[in-house]
């Protein structure tokens, strides 16, 4: 029990770079004893109100269920080169420039430059990520459109994959996921065809955390993206790049989260979804 004021100081340093104990705050007020510098540097290293975090969560409901287990049923499937397993994702990128001199590294001295920049317009990456053989392919796009998925997704089938008998496609819903799109920018024969090539499956509405694309993604930013890119080319390079270098160390994910895992995990809303019967 806390019976001095140097107890109580001792007990408090103890907790500084642990987890914070409201319990511990309870237990000195009630003996009297406000050591207000001491509780001030344990909060201090707690509370952060300064940061936010971002989120989002979708609905739970019987069709998200369906969805996430459908596409971690894929991931729990043998590998299989005949029937490949793809997931597609695409992002928005920023083509940012220096709108101030650079002032180049020298001995001892890192690179300077201005904080000011340029802002160039815009493009988007498209990447598809072979599961099991750790390929990736990938296209820089000026636009995010229909016939963009529908060009980018002509091209891999036609450089990689033609020989095999069905692609199993993780991506998310969007309106523009869609064989329908591929009638846009070829004939009717083609368009069937190509789609007939897929096995289409979708994420969850705002669960895109289900498709490893997203993984590979957060790579890319890490690895070549956290620069400023100026304008198209040499973004269309870095990304080439990036994926040619992935590539060759035939980088996979090691994806742990199983049906099973779901079903523990999320427990409570399947239980909820059984009662609305």
């Amino acid at each position: 029990m806390l019976s001095s004021h140097g107890e109580v100081e001792l007990q408090i340093a103890q907790y500084r770079n642990r987890e914070f104990k409201p319990v511990l705050i309870e237990r000195i007020q009630k003996l009297g004893y406000s050591p207000h510098e001491s509780v001030r540097k344990v909060l201090k290293k707690q509370i952060k109100p300064w940061l936010s975090e971002q989120w989002c969560i979708g609905q739970i409901t019987g069709s998200y269920l369906w969805h996430m287990e459908d596409v971690l049923d894929q991931y729990e499937q043998p590998c299989d080169p005949l029937r490949p397993l793809i997931c597609f994702d695409e992002r928005p990128c920023f083509l940012i420039g220096d709108a101030g001199a650079i002032i180049p590294m020298s001995p001892g001295k890192t690179k300077w430059f201005h904080y000011e920049y340029k802002k160039n317009g815009s493009c988007c990456v498209l990447l598809a990520f072979d599961v099991h053989r750790g390929f990736h392919y990938v296209e820089v796009r000026e636009r995010r459109t229909a016939v963009d998925y529908s060009e980018f997704m002509k091209n891999m089938v036609e450089r990689h994959y033609s020989h095999v008998e069905k692609i199993r496609l993780i991506q998310d819903n969007l309106n523009t996921h869609t064989p329908g799109s591929f009638y846009k920018v070829m004939s009717a024969r083609e368009a069937f065809e190509l789609g007939q090539k897929f096995e289409l499956h979708y994420t969850p509405k705002k669960a895109s955390w289900l498709n490893m694309a997203e993984i590979e993604f957060a790579a890319l930013s890490r690895q070549c993206l956290n620069r400023r890119i100026a304008d198209y080319p040499t973004m269309v390079k870095g990304v080439e790049a990036w994926a040619f270098r992935r590539n060759l160390d035939g980088t996979t994910v090691n994806w742990k989260f199983a049906k099973i895992d779901a079903r523990n995990k999320l427990g409570r809303h399947y239980k909820d979804i059984q009662e609305l019967i």
